[in-house]
């Protein structure tokens, strides 16, 4: 399939959208399942709506399955592993501080996946872009600080460094990914983002699975019980990385990290109408911050 030039964009901020509602999904599940066993809710039962993501795009194009060589394995590998870290630690941040902070610390990830990108990929970061990154991140920062001095941040200093690793963690997963989808060499953007989504969650899948039966049976269990709120935020989760993937086919990761950071400006309506919380003056600036950057990022797109 071809894809017209500002494709990635639509799919970055669908990508965003879904995926507010699924860690809105999995802060609730946490209270009862604890950090380890909401994040497996995003890999089991996201998984099966992965398949069916791909059969159905098989159906539709009668296209043979991928044969991935051997440098397509150390990439979705790695980005699988780190994806679980960063989910985990990114719930257990949420268990600390409000949903609006805790997205914002993990949104610094775009620096961090411009420089991985660069060294990892040879993704090529223009001025016009450094720009955009570094304004939208300083939204987000200012969004997380308590007051004017940017190191004494809100909340305390393990939220902070739990965000931070996180926002590392997910950099790490999404050049993991990327750089899969790519090795694959497939001139279908689409099949190479939906197979590489269906094997990267068969592992976290399997892995996650392993680790609970072997060391926390009862949260198995316990991710049974609550099988109905379980579906729902899989699906969300494999819906907004199949949007995540496709974005990722088409453009770099640094920019479509750095456009997803409107993800906060969907976490504030979800926290002001969801959980409650109001925004603060502090936080409406760095949200123009966030805002201003993004448009510079399009622009220099």
């Amino acid at each position: 399939m071809t894809a017209t030039p500002w494709l990635w964009a639509a799919f970055t901020i669908a990508a965003a959208f879904v995926q507010t509602i699924r860690n809105a999904m999995q802060r609730e599940l946490s209270a009862g399942l604890g950090t380890v066993g909401a994040t497996h809710v995003r890999f089991l039962f996201g998984f099966p709506f992965a398949l069916v993501f791909l059969a159905g795009l098989l159906a539709v194009t009668g296209a043979p399955l991928p044969r991935p060589g051997l440098h397509f394995w150390p990439w979705v590998i790695g980005g699988a592993l780190t994806q679980i870290a960063a989910t985990a630690l990114m719930l257990a941040a949420m268990g600390e501080r409000s949903f609006v902070v805790t997205i914002a610390y993990i949104k610094t990830e775009p620096i961090h996946v411009a420089i991985f990108g660069f060294i990892f990929l040879g993704d090529e970061v223009t001025l016009p872009m450094a720009a955009a990154i570094l304004v939208a991140t300083a939204g987000v920062i200012i969004m997380s600080t308590k007051s004017a001095k940017l190191g004494e941040m809100s909340g305390g200093i393990r939220p902070t460094l739990l965000g931070l690793f996180s926002g590392g963690a997910f950099a790490l997963a999404a050049i993991g990914f990327r750089g899969a989808i790519l090795n694959l060499g497939l001139s279908d953007y689409v099949m190479a983002a939906t197979f590489t989504l269906v094997i990267g969650l068969a592992m976290q899948s399997v892995a996650l699975s392993l680790y609970l039966s072997l060391r926390r049976p009862s949260v198995m269990f316990a991710l049974l019980r609550a099988l109905k709120p379980s579906l729902f935020a899989g699906f969300m989760g494999a819906l907004a990385s199949q949007f995540w993937f496709l974005a990722f086919a088409l453009a770099t990761a640094a920019s479509v990290r750095t456009l997803a950071l409107i993800e906060v400006l969907f976490a504030q309506l979800v926290a002001r109408y969801g959980f409650g919380q109001r925004t603060s003056a502090r936080e409406a600036v760095g949200m123009v911050l966030v805002v201003a950057g993004v448009a510079l990022l399009i622009l220099a797109y």
